[in-house]
């Protein structure tokens, strides 16, 4: 925080709150341990609250299991539940009490966001007002200790949060105007504080009770303004002005002895400075070393600073504390020897079962063992579908929780099982399959034994709060999963409320799309409105460029899906010159007439390097398996009953269809059975053929072209070198991609690996 008249800021000089707390005589010795939630706090805020707790003689705590009095930045029930919710904090509803009328309690007001923000969020404002006072009137505080007073100078109380009782916004001595953004919306770094303190006592009424020293079986959490308005006062606030929640614990706490009350730290007053100078005073000489002591301890110590190593390194350790020994991740991690094998449990029945009934002929790639699916065909649909499902949402357990080995082995394990044309009836045909361990074998036999063929882990998955968070912010368009563990872990938001209300600004242009149109964007695209897309953006390609342009719907359209999550499209042409910056041309006719609604991202990599394929070793920023010229764009049909006409009040009629998301990929001709093949394939699909190009040809394939990785050399897969080779069409020219690769041509549809 921030003095607005000084201009001190709080989290370069950590201990002037504590210093204050401790002046003003507030003493919090006689409550029940208490724990800062740190939701919506930065670290150095954090520091700042806890050093005014201990300099006030709180017992606080780092355990929430052990704390009966929690304290944050919050104002809502529902986020004071998700908190104890995720850290693993066992409780009942007990009736919160309504707000007092008094003001002393945060009112929310709803208030609608504005157009670049989601339709259906609203910002919640947090009423307060702060009071005007002249800069330079001040007043001296008064502390009496054993009948004696020692006189202070003037110093500003960290936090101060004034709320009047009417509730209305008031303009504090920052010169705010009335347009100014309401402190809820402020981190607390940036909320302003009240130039002075108000030193006179707490309003005439009811005095106050003693406080207990713990509230039985009960917990509260309580909002940081109790604090804030303590601190100013001087004595602690009743807790129910300020109570969020109140919950009912259903599990004791642990039987170990109370922890004893953390020690306050030292922290340097005025009043130690008084009454040093009743002491003899030294010489200069003999008090230089104290004096260089005493400055070096007074020195403030330097702000913490984070690189995006150490912040990866954080995140991921926090990640590791949540998911830690869970059912659903890895245990590669600890001592391999301290865990025990998977051992397949199996009846006396169980096993003469399997010994009577022998495994089914096995397909040729199982004989074989071939280890990639672009080897095999896998087509849309299998007889273990509901094994897979489960197996599915473990993988993307394991990618939420930064687990790239686990992700990658679940990855072949589905499409060996997907791939694979029997209904599996024992684990021992599990383990015959490629790709596929103990550990499949195990879950295999976990889903056969179950009565409701559901594995264990997938019921702790859809039960964790913390993985729930983490599924929300990875489905919004532009964040990954490494973006998802940084919006929960480091920037502590937990929904989509959060997102808009404490972080809009900080989001890519992306990523703020994405949570504005974040329910639509999860609806799926049926077969015929892909066609629809496909057909107007070959119309204006054609129309920008010339009738030989080449339109191929690719992804999970061309491999038979009856919906899809977004639409890509390749474009391409015969004539090598004409593709050459073509995404810029398509993209501003369909802008135009209003089809893309959002240009989000338009790449010119391949234009840039004269549309050659891209080296085996490249300096291309965001090199990697596509790096062709392509727009990610937002795409909103035109089509609508009332088109052009207005409403009653006068104005255009609102376009009911909901918004997409559309890829426009531009390929050269030359290498367009690459780029086709790439795009078409499922993600494992797409990963084996590079690894199969790799390890098997000793190449590099990418969806611009495929080249020999020891000389960098460009390997004309297509025929194009030789215009009376050249192929065709498109289609001849993937068969070509993998006839060259060695590989038996697989239709999309058997590309299906997931």
């Amino acid at each position: 925080m921030v003095d607005s008249a000084k201009g001190t800021s709080f989290g370069h000089d950590e201990t002037k709150a504590a210093r204050a707390s401790v002046v003003m005589g507030l003493d919090l010795s006689n409550l029940p341990a208490i724990y800062v939630l740190p939701a919506h706090l930065s670290l150095d805020d954090l520091h700042g609250i806890e050093h005014q707790l201990t300099g006030s003689g709180a017992s606080l705590t780092y355990d929430i299991g052990e704390a009966s009095l929690i304290v944050g930045n919050i104002s809502k029930p529902r986020r004071a539940k998700f908190e104890l919710q995720a850290a693993k904090v066992h409780f009942e509803d007990i009736s919160t009490p309504s707000p007092s009328n008094d003001g002393a309690k945060p009112e929310t007001v709803v208030e609608q966001v504005d157009v670049d923000a989601p339709s259906r969020k609203r910002l919640k404002h947090q009423e307060t007002e702060t009071q005007s006072t002249t800069d330079d009137s001040r007043k001296r505080l008064k502390l009496q200790e054993t009948e004696t007073q020692s006189t202070t100078d003037d110093s500003t109380p960290i936090g101060h949060h004034d709320i009047s009782s009417n509730g209305s916004d008031t303009d504090s001595g920052t010169g705010a105007g009335a347009g100014a953004e309401p402190l809820s919306h402020l981190p607390v770094s940036e909320v302003p504080t009240s130039p002075t303190v108000d030193s006179s006592p707490p309003p005439a009424g009811p005095p106050l009770t003693p406080f207990p020293t713990s509230f039985g079986n009960r917990i509260k959490v309580i909002n940081l303004a109790w604090l804030q308005d303590s601190i100013r006062l001087g004595a602690p606030q009743d807790f129910e002005r300020y109570l969020v929640y109140e919950a009912q614990l259903l599990s004791p706490k642990t039987a170990s002895p109370t922890p004893e009350p953390l020690a306050a730290a030292p922290i340097q007053t005025n009043i130690s400075s008084t009454v040093d100078s009743l002491q003899p005073t030294l010489s200069p000489i003999e008090n230089i070393l104290e004096r260089a002591k005493a400055d070096a301890k007074s020195k403030p110590k330097p702000r913490a600073y984070f690189s995006q190593a150490s912040k990866r390194d954080r995140i991921s350790d926090a990640a590791k504390r949540d998911f830690t020994g869970r059912s659903f991740t890895s245990t590669t991690s600890q001592n391999s020897r301290s865990q025990p094998p998977y051992l397949l449990h199996q009846t006396t029945s169980e096993y003469e079962e399997g010994v009577s009934r022998p495994l089914p002929p096995m397909p040729d790639w199982v004989v074989q063992n071939k280890i990639y699916s672009c080897q095999r065909a896998t087509p849309p649909t299998s007889p273990n579908d509901s094994f897979i499902a489960q197996l599915t949402e473990i993988k993307l357990a394991r990618l939420l929780t930064n687990d790239e080995i686990g992700v990658r082995a679940y990855s072949t394990s589905i499409a060996s099982l997907a791939a694979y044309p029997y209904a599996i009836q024992s684990p021992n045909e599990i383990l015959a399959l490629p790709g596929c361990d103990h550990k499949i074998a195990h879950l295999f036999h976990e889903w056969q034994t179950s009565p409701d063929h559901r594995i264990e882990a997938v019921r702790d998955i859809e039960t964790d709060p913390t993985l729930k968070c983490l599924r929300i912010f990875y489905d919004i368009w532009g964040v990954g999963a490494t973006t998802a563990r940084e919006f929960y872990y480091d920037k502590q938001w937990r929904d989509l409320d959060d997102i808009v209300e404490f972080g809009w600004n900080s989001l890519t242009r992306v990523q703020q799309i994405g949570v504005k149109y974040y329910e639509e964007f999860l609806l799926k695209i049926p077969r015929a409105e892909v066609e629809s897309i496909a057909n107007v953006v070959e119309r204006h390609a054609r129309k920008v460029v010339d009738e030989r342009v080449e339109c191929i719907v690719v992804g999970g359209y061309r491999r038979g899906k009856s919906e899809s999550g977004d639409v890509d499209l390749i474009l391409s042409h015969p004539d090598q010159s004409a593709t050459a910056g073509m995404v810029n041309k398509v993209v501003r006719s369909l802008e135009e007439e209003g089809w893309i609604t959002h240009t989000l991202t338009l790449n010119l990599t391949n234009t840039k390097r004269g549309q050659e394929t891209l080296p085996y070793i490249s300096n291309t920023k965001g090199a990697g398996f596509d790096t062709l010229d392509k727009a990610l764009v937002v795409w909103q049909d035109q089509s609508y009953p009332g088109r052009g006409r207005t409403d009653e009040h006068g104005k255009p009629t609102k376009n009911p269809n909901p918004h997409r998301r559309v890829d426009i990929i531009i390929s050269p001709w030359r290498t367009v059975g690459c780029a086709v093949a790439g795009w078409t394939s499922g993600t494992t699909f797409q990963r084996d053929l590079r690894r199969y190009a790799k390890k098997v040809k000793g190449w590099k394939f990418d969806s611009s072209g495929v080249r020999e990785r020891g000389t960098g050399k460009w390997i004309d897969l297509e025929g194009w070198t030789d215009p009376e080779t050249r192929c065709k069409d498109w289609e001849e020219a993937e068969r070509r991609v993998f006839e060259g690769m060695g590989l038996e041509f697989r239709e999309p549809w058997d590309r299906c690996t997931g």
